[in-house]
């Protein structure tokens, strides 16, 4: 049996079935062909960060592949009350045929997954958000950047981690820009180096926006201020000064680069108002494209059960 917990479990030929099944079960829905691929299965969703395109994408997903999805939040179940994780995952995949967690703590994750009869799925924590760069893969994919150079601007956070990996294994290249002190977690940037090794992807770490823009077929951003960091947000908003995504900085990015942001988006600050709606067809096609791509990733889960 498989997990989705971080994006460096699995090969790129792997990673690249996930996607090639969510290109195919997309094609279909918009075909108007519902393919019942995991009928009467059901998707416990646990939420103990709140969200909108998670939750959306994935009870609509199971929905559409012929299952059903169970919300549960953390304040509603009795893993908010004090219950161990590994109880809660004991109970839990005892009753569903899936689970997808989204978190705080990646222990807490692996934990669960540790003591799950089911596959578990990484909704997001505060170290990784891999059904997202699938999601942006996907996206990439569509808009014809199929080997692109991509500039990640910000935050060394759970999505620059992701995109390190995700750069990593399949073996494109990445240049990530944050201000000091807003570096990467270090030992993931060291295991992502060693997967470039094998894949030949280029990674580029630095404190210069400009630099890793210049040249960039694709253009990433996220929030300064992510959930549980608003006391932070004006220490950060004057630390990354510079690090806005405006018409100035991606003008050094190719004529024809994409800009992608996982959202929500703060006009502003990470990106500005002009860029944002400049891109909007990029962004909300990738914001459609979660339940997508998590479709290929919970149908190529319940394939690989046996495993």
């Amino acid at each position: 049996m498989r997990h989705f917990l971080t994006l460096r479990d699995f090969n790129k030929e792997e990673l690249q079935e996930m996607i090639d099944l969510a290109i195919k079960i997309k094609a279909q829905q918009k075909r108007g062909e519902s393919v019942p691929y995991l009928k009467n299965q059901t998707l416990a969703m646990i939420f103990e960060k709140s969200s909108t395109r998670t939750r959306v994408s994935f009870e609509t997903g199971i929905y559409q592949l012929g299952g059903t999805g169970l919300f549960l939040s953390s304040r509603d179940i009795q893993l908010g009350r004090g219950e161990p994780m590994k109880d809660t995952a004991r109970v839990i995949s005892r009753m569903v045929d899936m689970v997808m967690i989204r978190t705080f703590e990646q222990s807490k994750l692996e934990e669960f997954a540790n003591y799950s009869k089911v596959p578990v799925i990484n909704g997001l924590t505060d170290s990784f958000h891999p059904v997202q760069l699938m999601t942006d893969y996907l996206t990439m994919l569509e808009f014809g950047k199929e080997n692109p150079v991509v500039a990640y601007v910000g935050d060394g956070n759970n999505m620059a981690h992701s995109w390190l990996y995700l750069a990593s294994i399949m073996g494109f290249e990445l240049r990530i820009a944050t201000p000091r002190g807003y570096s990467c977690d270090s030992t993931i940037a060291v295991e992502a180096e060693e997967f470039a090794k094998k894949s030949g992807a280029k990674i580029i770490l630095g404190y210069d926006p400009v630099g890793a823009v210049q040249g960039a077929d694709v253009v990433t951003t996220d929030t300064w201020v992510s959930m549980g960091q608003e006391e932070e947000k004006e220490r950060r908003v004057r630390d990354f000064a510079g690090f806005e995504v405006n018409s100035k900085l991606m003008s050094y990015a190719k004529e024809d680069a994409i800009f992608l942001h996982c959202l929500p988006a703060y006009r502003g600050y990470e990106v500005s108002e002009e860029i944002f709606e400049t891109h909007a067809n990029e962004i909300f096609s990738e914001a459609e494209n979660r339940l997508h791509a998590q479709k290929g990733i919970m149908v190529w889960l319940d394939m690989h059960r046996d495993d």
